[in-house]
């Protein structure tokens, strides 16, 4: 946990709120109780009450959405399908393997540099999705990564050899001002929602499915 803070004891202002998307079936999946496990200690490091982190996942059971409460954890009422701003709150957004739609409306939902800067976002690294995409699928499907590759800074989480399927390709990220002021006026114009019409492979749950 102290590996997330480190990139954070700049300038950033630290996480007030903290949303979680995809966590899976942790009563069945012992990968996905190590996530929440670590959810847990990232939330006592950085001293957001668990009252103010939220969850949700279509795949959760009864029983697990009763010992999240239980945990003292929130649940969002419906599928964002990753739309969620932070309404002028610093939060972190725990994101292990999800899919690379829900980063990308994520960010358009966030589409400033006043919104964008208070985004802290420990999820699948935006590099790694650079370099196994073409340029052309992540510009046409997943624009919004593909606009603020220049305005992010990423580190890697450490590894451990006993938690490598569980954290493998994640980082920790976040998005300076100063540097997403430098980027080109033009980036901030486009403010499309994204559809994914021709996206072959959705990773994503439907808001309704």
């Amino acid at each position: 946990a102290g590996a997330v803070r480190a990139p954070l004891n700049g300038p950033a202002e630290p996480p007030a709120r903290c949303v979680c998307y995809g966590l899976g079936r942790f009563g069945r999946c012992p990968a996905a109780r190590y996530q929440l496990a670590f959810l847990l200690l990232l939330l006592d490091e950085l001293r957001v009450p668990p009252a103010r982190c939220a969850l949700f996942d279509p795949a959760f059971s009864a029983r697990e959405a009763a010992v999240l409460r239980a945990l003292g954890l929130c649940l969002l009422p419906e599928n964002e399908e990753g739309k969620h701003g932070v309404e002028g709150s610093a939060t972190l957004f725990y994101m292990v393997h999800c899919g690379k739609a829900l980063y990308n409306n994520l960010l358009w939902s966030n589409w400033n540099p006043a919104a964008l800067s208070k985004l802290v976002i420990i999820g699948n690294s935006f590099r790694g999705i650079e370099e196994r995409l073409l340029s052309r699928i992540l510009e046409r499907d997943y624009s919004y990564i593909a606009k603020v590759l220049k305005g992010v800074e990423e580190v890697a989480l450490p590894s451990h050899p006993r938690y490598l399927d569980t954290f493998n390709d994640t980082s920790v990220h976040w998005f300076p001002l100063d540097k997403l002021q430098e980027l080109s006026p033009e980036v901030w114009d486009c403010v499309e929602e994204p559809m994914y019409q021709d996206c072959e492979d959705l990773e994503i749950i439907r808001k309704g499915e």
